[in-house]
Protein backbone atom coordinates (compact mmCIF):
# COMPACT_ATOMS: atom_id res chain seq x y z
CA UNK A 1 0.00 0.00 0.00
CA UNK A 2 1.05 3.18 -0.58
CA UNK A 3 1.47 5.70 2.30
CA UNK A 4 -0.78 9.01 1.95
CA UNK A 5 0.27 11.97 0.55
CA UNK A 6 1.68 14.57 3.49
CA UNK A 7 -0.90 16.86 4.46
CA UNK A 8 0.46 20.75 3.36
CA UNK A 9 -0.73 23.56 4.80
CA UNK A 10 -2.88 24.48 2.30
CA UNK A 11 -4.20 21.46 1.97
CA UNK A 12 -5.04 22.00 5.66
CA UNK A 13 -6.86 25.14 5.17
CA UNK A 14 -8.27 23.43 2.63
CA UNK A 15 -10.03 20.87 4.46
CA UNK A 16 -10.66 23.16 7.38
CA UNK A 17 -12.99 25.16 4.88
CA UNK A 18 -14.76 22.82 3.08
CA UNK A 19 -15.52 21.42 6.71
CA UNK A 20 -16.81 25.10 7.53
CA UNK A 21 -18.89 25.22 4.78
CA UNK A 22 -20.51 21.92 5.73
CA UNK A 23 -21.29 23.04 8.68
CA UNK A 24 -23.35 26.09 7.90
CA UNK A 25 -25.28 24.12 5.83
CA UNK A 26 -25.99 21.65 8.19
CA UNK A 27 -27.17 24.02 10.55
CA UNK A 28 -29.37 25.59 7.96
CA UNK A 29 -30.99 22.98 6.55
CA UNK A 30 -32.64 22.54 10.26
CA UNK A 31 -35.48 24.97 9.86
CA UNK A 32 -36.76 27.41 7.31
CA UNK A 33 -39.54 29.59 6.93
CA UNK A 34 -41.35 28.21 3.72
CA UNK A 35 -42.07 24.72 2.83
CA UNK A 36 -40.80 22.44 0.26
CA UNK A 37 -43.16 24.27 -2.49
CA UNK A 38 -41.77 27.43 -1.27
CA UNK A 39 -44.84 28.57 0.12
CA UNK A 40 -44.52 30.42 3.19
CA UNK A 41 -44.86 28.77 6.78
CA UNK A 42 -47.94 29.18 8.52
CA UNK A 43 -46.80 29.82 11.99
CA UNK A 44 -48.00 27.95 14.93
CA UNK A 45 -47.64 30.32 17.40
CA UNK A 46 -50.86 32.29 18.43
CA UNK A 47 -51.97 35.70 19.89
CA UNK A 48 -54.27 36.21 22.75
CA UNK A 49 -55.55 39.55 23.34
CA UNK A 50 -57.10 40.62 26.98
CA UNK A 51 -59.74 42.54 25.96
CA UNK A 52 -60.18 40.75 22.70
CA UNK A 53 -59.95 43.10 19.92
CA UNK A 54 -63.09 42.03 18.39
CA UNK A 55 -64.89 42.54 21.40
CA UNK A 56 -68.34 44.62 21.16
CA UNK A 57 -68.16 46.35 24.68
CA UNK A 58 -65.53 48.75 24.87
CA UNK A 59 -63.31 47.61 28.06
CA UNK A 60 -63.31 49.45 31.47
CA UNK A 61 -59.72 51.11 31.67
CA UNK A 62 -58.80 49.94 34.71
CA UNK A 63 -59.63 46.29 33.49
CA UNK A 64 -56.36 43.53 32.77
CA UNK A 65 -54.94 44.53 29.36
CA UNK A 66 -52.37 42.22 28.41
CA UNK A 67 -51.28 39.97 24.97
CA UNK A 68 -50.10 36.52 25.14
CA UNK A 69 -48.42 34.03 22.86
CA UNK A 70 -49.35 30.41 23.04
CA UNK A 71 -47.17 28.28 21.19
CA UNK A 72 -44.15 30.52 21.70
CA UNK A 73 -42.20 33.53 23.20
CA UNK A 74 -43.14 37.38 22.54
CA UNK A 75 -40.49 39.50 21.42
CA UNK A 76 -38.83 42.35 23.05
CA UNK A 77 -40.65 44.84 20.35
CA UNK A 78 -43.99 44.35 22.00
CA UNK A 79 -45.96 47.54 23.18
CA UNK A 80 -49.26 48.68 23.50
CA UNK A 81 -49.41 52.56 22.19
CA UNK A 82 -51.70 55.21 22.80
CA UNK A 83 -53.47 58.08 20.47
CA UNK A 84 -50.29 60.39 20.79
CA UNK A 85 -47.89 57.32 20.11
CA UNK A 86 -46.48 57.00 23.22
CA UNK A 87 -45.75 53.55 24.89
CA UNK A 88 -47.78 52.85 27.83
CA UNK A 89 -46.25 50.93 30.82
CA UNK A 90 -46.50 47.22 31.34
CA UNK A 91 -44.24 44.32 32.17
CA UNK A 92 -42.76 40.89 30.52
CA UNK A 93 -43.72 37.54 32.27
CA UNK A 94 -40.40 36.21 33.63
CA UNK A 95 -41.17 32.94 30.94
CA UNK A 96 -41.70 35.81 28.01
CA UNK A 97 -45.25 34.62 26.91
CA UNK A 98 -47.47 37.35 28.72
CA UNK A 99 -46.77 41.24 28.47
CA UNK A 100 -49.11 42.68 31.07
CA UNK A 101 -50.73 46.87 30.88
CA UNK A 102 -49.66 47.88 34.79
CA UNK A 103 -51.05 51.38 34.17
CA UNK A 104 -55.18 52.57 33.72
CA UNK A 105 -55.48 53.79 30.56
CA UNK A 106 -58.07 56.41 29.90
CA UNK A 107 -61.70 56.86 29.37
CA UNK A 108 -62.92 56.69 25.13
CA UNK A 109 -59.38 56.70 24.14
CA UNK A 110 -57.88 53.89 21.23
CA UNK A 111 -54.62 51.83 21.83
CA UNK A 112 -52.84 50.13 19.26
CA UNK A 113 -50.94 46.90 20.17
CA UNK A 114 -47.27 46.63 18.38
CA UNK A 115 -44.71 44.38 18.29
CA UNK A 116 -44.29 40.49 16.82
CA UNK A 117 -44.14 36.98 18.80
CA UNK A 118 -42.45 33.68 17.84
CA UNK A 119 -43.40 30.06 17.63
CA UNK A 120 -41.13 27.41 18.78
CA UNK A 121 -40.55 26.54 14.73
CA UNK A 122 -39.28 29.71 14.75
CA UNK A 123 -41.76 31.35 12.69
CA UNK A 124 -42.45 35.03 13.84
CA UNK A 125 -46.00 36.82 13.55
CA UNK A 126 -46.99 40.48 13.75
CA UNK A 127 -48.76 41.99 17.11
CA UNK A 128 -51.14 44.25 15.74
CA UNK A 129 -54.79 45.69 16.41
CA UNK A 130 -56.16 48.59 18.16
CA UNK A 131 -59.22 48.47 20.85
CA UNK A 132 -61.15 51.41 22.37
CA UNK A 133 -62.17 52.20 26.00
CA UNK A 134 -65.32 52.83 27.50
CA UNK A 135 -66.55 56.37 27.38
CA UNK A 136 -68.73 56.91 30.43
CA UNK A 137 -71.88 59.61 29.96
CA UNK A 138 -70.28 61.61 32.82
CA UNK A 139 -67.55 61.53 35.35
CA UNK A 140 -67.90 62.33 38.92
CA UNK A 141 -65.34 63.87 40.67
CA UNK A 142 -64.99 63.90 44.84
CA UNK A 143 -62.94 66.08 47.34
CA UNK A 144 -61.49 64.72 51.34
CA UNK A 145 -62.33 66.75 54.19
CA UNK A 146 -58.73 65.91 55.68
CA UNK A 147 -55.51 66.39 53.74
CA UNK A 148 -52.31 64.49 53.81
CA UNK A 149 -50.04 64.95 56.74
CA UNK A 150 -52.94 66.76 58.61
CA UNK A 151 -53.25 65.96 62.34
CA UNK A 152 -56.92 66.22 63.72
CA UNK A 153 -59.10 65.73 66.49
CA UNK A 154 -60.30 62.31 68.36
CA UNK A 155 -63.69 62.73 66.74
CA UNK A 156 -62.85 63.78 63.42
CA UNK A 157 -65.28 61.83 60.60
CA UNK A 158 -63.65 60.90 57.10
CA UNK A 159 -66.19 63.25 54.43
CA UNK A 160 -66.03 61.93 50.65
CA UNK A 161 -67.99 64.71 48.82
CA UNK A 162 -69.21 63.88 45.64
CA UNK A 163 -70.22 66.59 42.66
CA UNK A 164 -73.64 64.54 41.90
CA UNK A 165 -75.85 62.19 43.05
CA UNK A 166 -74.19 58.85 43.56
CA UNK A 167 -76.69 56.36 42.45
CA UNK A 168 -74.87 52.98 42.79
CA UNK A 169 -73.64 53.06 46.38
CA UNK A 170 -72.80 49.78 47.05
CA UNK A 171 -69.84 49.83 44.43
CA UNK A 172 -68.90 53.29 45.27
CA UNK A 173 -68.53 52.08 49.22
CA UNK A 174 -67.22 48.89 48.09
CA UNK A 175 -64.17 50.91 46.41
CA UNK A 176 -63.30 52.71 49.65
CA UNK A 177 -61.27 51.06 52.26
CA UNK A 178 -59.49 52.88 55.75
CA UNK A 179 -56.89 51.38 57.16
CA UNK A 180 -55.50 52.93 60.83
CA UNK A 181 -52.90 51.92 63.30
CA UNK A 182 -53.50 50.86 65.66
CA UNK A 183 -56.16 48.91 64.25
CA UNK A 184 -59.61 50.76 64.79
CA UNK A 185 -62.96 49.80 64.39
CA UNK A 186 -64.93 52.18 62.06
CA UNK A 187 -68.06 52.10 59.20
CA UNK A 188 -69.18 54.14 55.83
CA UNK A 189 -72.24 56.13 56.32
CA UNK A 190 -74.40 57.48 53.63
CA UNK A 191 -75.52 61.09 54.63
CA UNK A 192 -78.12 63.02 52.99
CA UNK A 193 -77.79 64.65 49.85
CA UNK A 194 -75.90 67.77 49.94
CA UNK A 195 -75.89 69.31 46.33
CA UNK A 196 -74.14 65.64 45.41
CA UNK A 197 -73.88 62.63 47.79
CA UNK A 198 -71.57 62.34 51.29
CA UNK A 199 -70.04 58.99 52.12
CA UNK A 200 -68.60 58.95 56.11
CA UNK A 201 -66.33 56.83 57.70
CA UNK A 202 -66.41 57.27 61.77
CA UNK A 203 -65.40 55.43 64.35
CA UNK A 204 -67.06 53.42 66.49
CA UNK A 205 -65.54 55.57 69.92
CA UNK A 206 -62.83 58.20 69.51
CA UNK A 207 -59.74 57.28 67.81
CA UNK A 208 -57.24 56.92 70.51
CA UNK A 209 -54.42 59.53 70.12
CA UNK A 210 -51.27 58.82 67.72
CA UNK A 211 -53.29 56.94 65.34
CA UNK A 212 -51.91 57.10 61.91
CA UNK A 213 -55.08 56.70 59.20
CA UNK A 214 -54.72 56.01 55.60
CA UNK A 215 -57.92 55.86 53.25
CA UNK A 216 -57.99 54.73 49.58
CA UNK A 217 -60.76 55.48 47.45
CA UNK A 218 -60.31 53.51 44.29
CA UNK A 219 -62.88 55.45 42.35
CA UNK A 220 -61.31 55.58 38.61
CA UNK A 221 -63.06 52.76 36.59
CA UNK A 222 -65.72 52.62 39.12
CA UNK A 223 -69.41 52.86 37.85
CA UNK A 224 -71.10 54.89 40.01
CA UNK A 225 -74.40 54.29 38.36
CA UNK A 226 -76.68 55.95 35.36
CA UNK A 227 -73.92 56.02 33.52
CA UNK A 228 -71.39 58.10 35.47
CA UNK A 229 -67.79 56.48 36.66
CA UNK A 230 -65.24 57.98 38.86
CA UNK A 231 -63.40 60.81 37.63
CA UNK A 232 -60.04 59.87 39.73
CA UNK A 233 -59.03 58.28 42.81
CA UNK A 234 -58.26 59.86 46.29
CA UNK A 235 -56.47 58.87 49.01
CA UNK A 236 -56.06 60.78 52.33
CA UNK A 237 -52.92 60.25 55.41
CA UNK A 238 -53.07 61.84 58.37
CA UNK A 239 -52.60 61.18 62.14
CA UNK A 240 -54.85 61.71 65.21
CA UNK A 241 -53.57 63.88 67.79
CA UNK A 242 -53.89 64.21 71.26
CA UNK A 243 -57.35 63.72 73.43
CA UNK A 244 -58.82 66.98 73.72
CA UNK A 245 -62.86 67.02 74.46
CA UNK A 246 -64.70 69.89 75.60
CA UNK A 247 -67.44 68.92 78.34
CA UNK A 248 -70.08 71.46 78.14
CA UNK A 249 -72.99 71.46 80.34
CA UNK A 250 -75.49 74.48 80.28
CA UNK A 251 -76.58 74.48 83.29
CA UNK A 252 -72.94 74.72 84.90
CA UNK A 253 -72.23 77.71 82.79
CA UNK A 254 -68.60 76.73 81.92
CA UNK A 255 -66.75 74.71 79.98
CA UNK A 256 -64.12 72.13 80.77
CA UNK A 257 -61.68 71.66 78.50
CA UNK A 258 -60.09 67.60 78.81
CA UNK A 259 -56.56 66.94 77.83
CA UNK A 260 -56.11 63.45 77.40
CA UNK A 261 -57.80 62.65 80.54
CA UNK A 262 -56.69 65.74 82.63
CA UNK A 263 -58.51 69.23 82.95
CA UNK A 264 -56.53 71.77 81.21
CA UNK A 265 -58.76 74.59 81.67
CA UNK A 266 -62.32 75.74 83.08
CA UNK A 267 -63.99 78.68 81.35
CA UNK A 268 -66.94 80.61 82.58
CA UNK A 269 -69.45 81.05 79.78
CA UNK A 270 -72.55 81.69 78.92
CA UNK A 271 -74.79 79.45 76.80
CA UNK A 272 -77.92 79.54 74.10
CA UNK A 273 -81.06 79.60 76.02
CA UNK A 274 -84.56 81.26 76.35
CA UNK A 275 -87.84 80.47 74.57
CA UNK A 276 -86.69 80.75 71.20
CA UNK A 277 -85.19 77.40 69.65
CA UNK A 278 -83.20 79.62 67.13
CA UNK A 279 -81.19 81.23 70.50
CA UNK A 280 -80.78 77.45 72.09
CA UNK A 281 -77.51 75.55 72.21
CA UNK A 282 -77.82 72.56 70.49
CA UNK A 283 -77.30 69.12 72.88
CA UNK A 284 -74.55 66.33 71.84
CA UNK A 285 -71.51 65.70 70.29
CA UNK A 286 -70.27 68.66 68.25
CA UNK A 287 -66.96 68.68 66.14
CA UNK A 288 -64.59 71.22 65.73
CA UNK A 289 -64.62 72.24 61.80
CA UNK A 290 -62.50 75.51 61.89
CA UNK A 291 -61.06 78.50 63.90
CA UNK A 292 -60.62 82.21 63.19
CA UNK A 293 -58.89 84.76 65.12
CA UNK A 294 -61.37 87.36 63.80
CA UNK A 295 -65.02 86.56 62.38
CA UNK A 296 -67.48 88.68 60.98
CA UNK A 297 -71.37 87.21 62.35
CA UNK A 298 -74.42 88.06 60.84
CA UNK A 299 -78.17 86.88 62.38
CA UNK A 300 -81.01 88.72 60.36
CA UNK A 301 -82.97 87.10 63.05
CA UNK A 302 -81.42 88.31 66.18
CA UNK A 303 -81.05 91.73 64.42
CA UNK A 304 -76.99 91.97 64.12
CA UNK A 305 -75.16 91.87 60.91
CA UNK A 306 -71.55 92.01 60.08
CA UNK A 307 -70.28 91.93 64.12
CA UNK A 308 -66.71 91.50 64.46
CA UNK A 309 -65.89 88.41 66.84
CA UNK A 310 -62.38 87.70 68.12
CA UNK A 311 -61.42 83.93 68.65
CA UNK A 312 -64.06 82.10 66.74
CA UNK A 313 -64.01 78.44 67.13
CA UNK A 314 -67.02 76.53 64.67
CA UNK A 315 -68.55 73.40 66.28
CA UNK A 316 -71.46 73.50 63.76
CA UNK A 317 -72.66 74.58 60.46
CA UNK A 318 -75.94 76.12 62.21
CA UNK A 319 -74.11 79.17 63.22
CA UNK A 320 -72.84 77.55 66.34
CA UNK A 321 -69.47 79.05 67.86
CA UNK A 322 -67.13 78.90 70.88
CA UNK A 323 -65.80 82.67 70.92
CA UNK A 324 -65.04 85.74 73.16
CA UNK A 325 -68.30 88.09 74.04
CA UNK A 326 -66.83 91.49 75.84
CA UNK A 327 -70.71 92.03 75.93
CA UNK A 328 -71.59 89.03 77.59
CA UNK A 329 -68.71 88.80 80.47
CA UNK A 330 -70.98 90.14 82.78
CA UNK A 331 -73.62 87.13 82.75
CA UNK A 332 -70.71 84.46 81.96
CA UNK A 333 -70.59 81.79 84.59
CA UNK A 334 -73.95 82.58 86.14
CA UNK A 335 -76.72 82.75 83.02
CA UNK A 336 -77.09 81.78 79.42
CA UNK A 337 -78.06 84.62 77.41
CA UNK A 338 -76.58 84.16 74.33
CA UNK A 339 -78.09 83.68 70.60
CA UNK A 340 -77.02 80.07 70.58
CA UNK A 341 -73.38 80.24 70.48
CA UNK A 342 -71.00 79.53 73.60
CA UNK A 343 -69.32 82.78 74.72
CA UNK A 344 -66.29 83.34 76.75
CA UNK A 345 -63.91 86.35 77.80
CA UNK A 346 -61.56 87.59 75.20
CA UNK A 347 -58.84 86.16 77.45
CA UNK A 348 -60.39 82.87 77.71
CA UNK A 349 -61.84 82.41 74.09
CA UNK A 350 -57.89 83.19 73.38
CA UNK A 351 -56.84 80.39 75.33
CA UNK A 352 -59.11 77.76 74.51
CA UNK A 353 -58.88 78.66 71.06
CA UNK A 354 -54.76 78.06 70.75
CA UNK A 355 -55.65 74.87 71.75
CA UNK A 356 -58.20 73.19 69.58
CA UNK A 357 -57.74 71.65 66.24
CA UNK A 358 -60.23 69.99 63.63
CA UNK A 359 -62.12 67.25 64.89
CA UNK A 360 -62.09 67.88 68.77
CA UNK A 361 -65.12 66.45 70.37
CA UNK A 362 -67.10 69.00 72.28
CA UNK A 363 -70.19 67.20 74.04
CA UNK A 364 -72.75 69.60 75.25
CA UNK A 365 -75.28 68.79 77.23
CA UNK A 366 -78.26 69.96 79.57
CA UNK A 367 -79.76 72.02 76.80
CA UNK A 368 -83.88 71.20 75.67
CA UNK A 369 -82.88 71.05 71.66
CA UNK A 370 -80.97 67.85 70.34
CA UNK A 371 -78.01 68.35 67.90
CA UNK A 372 -79.71 67.06 64.36
CA UNK A 373 -79.06 66.43 60.63
CA UNK A 374 -80.33 70.26 60.51
CA UNK A 375 -77.67 71.96 62.22
CA UNK A 376 -74.92 71.22 59.44
CA UNK A 377 -72.82 68.64 57.70
CA UNK A 378 -70.95 67.08 60.48
CA UNK A 379 -73.57 65.76 63.28
CA UNK A 380 -72.17 61.94 62.65
CA UNK A 381 -71.96 61.34 66.68
CA UNK A 382 -76.17 61.14 66.88
CA UNK A 383 -75.85 58.20 65.68
CA UNK A 384 -75.56 55.46 67.91
CA UNK A 385 -73.52 52.15 66.41
CA UNK A 386 -76.17 50.16 65.04
CA UNK A 387 -78.11 52.93 63.30
CA UNK A 388 -74.84 54.34 62.23
CA UNK A 389 -73.39 50.46 60.42
CA UNK A 390 -76.97 50.68 59.25
CA UNK A 391 -76.59 53.43 56.78
CA UNK A 392 -73.57 51.20 54.59
CA UNK A 393 -75.08 51.06 51.47
CA UNK A 394 -73.48 47.21 51.55
CA UNK A 395 -75.02 46.55 54.80
CA UNK A 396 -78.42 47.81 54.90
CA UNK A 397 -80.21 50.80 53.35
CA UNK A 398 -78.80 54.73 54.14
CA UNK A 399 -82.46 55.93 53.35
CA UNK A 400 -84.32 54.19 56.01
CA UNK A 401 -81.93 54.92 59.49
CA UNK A 402 -83.77 57.10 62.32
CA UNK A 403 -81.69 59.41 64.53
CA UNK A 404 -81.71 57.53 67.86
CA UNK A 405 -79.30 58.72 70.99
CA UNK A 406 -75.62 59.35 70.71
CA UNK A 407 -72.82 56.58 71.02
CA UNK A 408 -72.05 54.68 73.91
CA UNK A 409 -70.87 56.60 77.33
CA UNK A 410 -71.35 59.50 75.08
CA UNK A 411 -73.94 62.48 76.29
CA UNK A 412 -77.28 63.30 75.55
CA UNK A 413 -79.60 65.40 75.19
CA UNK A 414 -82.38 65.66 78.43
CA UNK A 415 -85.18 66.00 75.47
CA UNK A 416 -85.82 63.33 72.84
CA UNK A 417 -84.19 63.80 69.43
CA UNK A 418 -86.38 64.86 66.90
CA UNK A 419 -88.04 62.99 64.40
CA UNK A 420 -86.04 62.76 60.72
CA UNK A 421 -86.82 65.39 58.40
CA UNK A 422 -89.23 64.14 55.64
Amino acid sequence: MSANPPLTRRSMLTAAGLGAVGLAAAACSRGGTTTEDGKPKSPTVSIVYTPALDSEDAPNPTATVSVRAENGQLNPDVKLLNASGKAVAGTMSDDQKTFTITEPLGYGSQYTWQGSAVGFDRVSTPISGSFTTLSPKSQMNVVVNIGDGQEVGIAAPIILKFNDTVQDKEAVEKALKVTTDPPTEGAWAWLGEDNGSRAHWRTKEYYKPGTTVHMDAKLYGVDHGDGAYGAADVTSDFTIGRSQIVKAEASSHQIVVVRDGGVLMTLPCSYGGGDLDRNVTRSGIHVVTEKYEDFFMSNPAAGYFNIRERFAVRISNNGEFIHANPETVGVQGSSNVTNGCINLSLENAQRYFESAIYGDPVEVTGTRIALSEADGDIFDWIFDWSSWTGMSAIKGDPDQVSAPATPSGAPTSNAPAPAPAG
